[in-house]
């Protein structure tokens, strides 16, 4: 199929992809705010919970985040992705059909597999009389009709992407949703800096826009979130002139590389470092920080492959943490085992004692072995970016408050994952009953393809009892 066209300074392989993030303009600081915004120091050298490193090979770019030395996210981007990894990608898209049935569209946006736009998920003007909320899909939409939309979810194996067309545009510090009224303010901020947050987005929030405050605005000045906001209208405002003009199906704006979209998201004062293997992503990476968080671009350091004795993903230990996170079976500190199993509709997890034979009673045996489970658990869901409907066989336990506390350390060690999860009470089974946001293609695939004997299904069958 006919690929779209790509609006200039939009997309990552740009002559300066930093310019379509940020724009040219550096953030002038003075020095209280300089130094409060560096993060913590020890003799001369920054202090933090993580670290990343970005290794480039030929045919692949790794993306790794440690907390401590333990390996807790890990991406891959390959030249491929393009297809692929398009999430946070906006298209113009031309509707193929409409299944009232399903509630659903089907849109062609160029790529091999039509994506899918739900009901729930269409935006349209709330002072429009003509629509109301109970509008049926097969009257908002009609064949062969355009539409801008995003893409909130990958295409995994024969299923399309998943659209939107409440399309929002994120920033270092704000995302902007144009053409709607929402106002929002992160909820992991403090509740006096969210209300002091609140007033300057008030003021600064562009008309007929919605704006978004993420949890990196805390302690973030006024003119620097209208810096932020004034680049993402810029941005849209190219791609609207460019939805008007273009055939469809067209890409109007693409996410930028893989390493700038994560130093984006995740880049803040809690990172000791952000060690990079190739000069050029070196320089990019480099550049985007000092445009936008000054103090926090000494922390974003090249590292030499010709000058280093080790290479980076050996220096930090992350291959041998990658090969165990590709295991079915992980070993817990006390002995303990997890059994990690993965089908297309679901990912069933067993808790084992294995070689954990505790001191005093089974139960406590049990509880503890549990709580390192949880804890576990949580950490491999993340590394592997496990998604969709998710099975947790813990280990039975007789006591109504164990049961409660191992759920409660569960959500805890989740509340970390910036994935959406929800997790259901243990149940009469004993089973935890979970969901994950599934959004990319996981690790496991990452690095694998189907056997093409088996089909992935593990077995060989023998033809020879099927008789001639």
């Amino acid at each position: 199929m006919q690929r779209g066209r790509e609006p200039e300074g939009v997309r990552s392989g740009v002559a300066n992809p930093v310019t379509a993030l940020t724009g040219d303009v550096p953030v002038e600081l003075d020095a209280e705010v300089f130094e409060e915004r560096r993060g913590r120091t020890r003799k001369g050298k920054p202090v933090g919970r993580y670290l990343m490193g970005v290794h480039a090979q030929g045919n692949a770019t790794h993306i790794a985040i440690l907390e401590g030395r333990s390996l807790i996210e890990h991406y891959v981007a390959r030249p491929s992705d393009d297809i692929t990894q398009i999430h946070g990608n906006i298209y113009l898209g031309r509707v193929q059909n409409v299944l009232p049935g399903m509630e659903a569209a089907f849109i062609d946006i160029g790529t091999p597999k039509n994506a899918v736009l739900y009901r729930g998920d269409l935006h349209f003007d709330p002072d429009d009389l003509e629509v109301n909320d109970d509008a049926r899909i097969e009257q908002l939409l009609q064949p062969r009709q355009t539409v801008v939309c995003q893409v909130t979810k990958n295409p995994i194996m024969h299923k399309g992407a998943r659209l939107t067309q409440e399309v929002s545009l994120p920033g270092r510090f704000v995302v902007l949703v144009p053409n709607s009224r929402t106002v929002g303010i992160s909820k992991r901020l403090p509740d006096a800096e969210r209300k002091r947050l609140r007033k300057i987005v008030d003021g600064a929030r562009p008309q007929g826009h919605g704006v978004i405050v993420r949890t990196a605005a805390e302690s973030i000045t006024a003119p620097e979130i209208e810096r932020d906001l004034a680049r993402l209208v810029a941005q849209w405002e190219k791609i609207d002139a460019l939805a008007r003009k273009a055939s469809a199906p067209a890409l109007l704006y693409r996410e930028p590389d893989m390493a700038l979209r994560v130093i984006r998201e995740e880049f803040s004062k809690d990172f000791r470092s952000v060690v990079i293997d190739d000069k050029a992503i070196f320089d990019d990476v480099h550049d985007y920080v000092a445009s936008v968080s000054p103090p926090l671009a000494e922390r974003v350091t090249y590292f030499d492959p010709a000058t280093e004795p080790l290479p980076l993903l050996e220096r930090f230990h992350i291959t041998e943490q990658l090969r165990r996170g590709l295991d079915r079976k992980v070993w817990l500190p006390s002995g303990g085992s997890l059994i990690i199993e993965h089908t297309e509709a679901l990912t069933v997890i067993d808790v084992n004692t294995g070689k954990n034979v505790g001191r005093s009673s089974l139960e406590e045996t049990v509880f503890e072995n549990n709580l390192e489970a949880a804890v576990e658990i949580a950490r491999q869901l993340r590394l592997r970016d496990v998604g969709g409907i998710i099975v947790i066989d813990f280990i039975d336990m007789e006591i109504k408050k164990n049961r409660a506390e191992v759920v409660r350390v569960f959500r805890e060690a989740l509340a970390r994952d910036k994935t959406r999860t929800q997790v259901f009470d243990i149940s009469e089974l004993g089973l935890v009953q979970m969901t994950r946001k599934r959004i990319g293609e996981g690790l496991l695939e990452s690095f694998s393809a189907p056997c093409p004997s088996c089909e992935g299904r593990g077995v060989l069958l023998d033809e020879t009892l099927f008789g001639s």
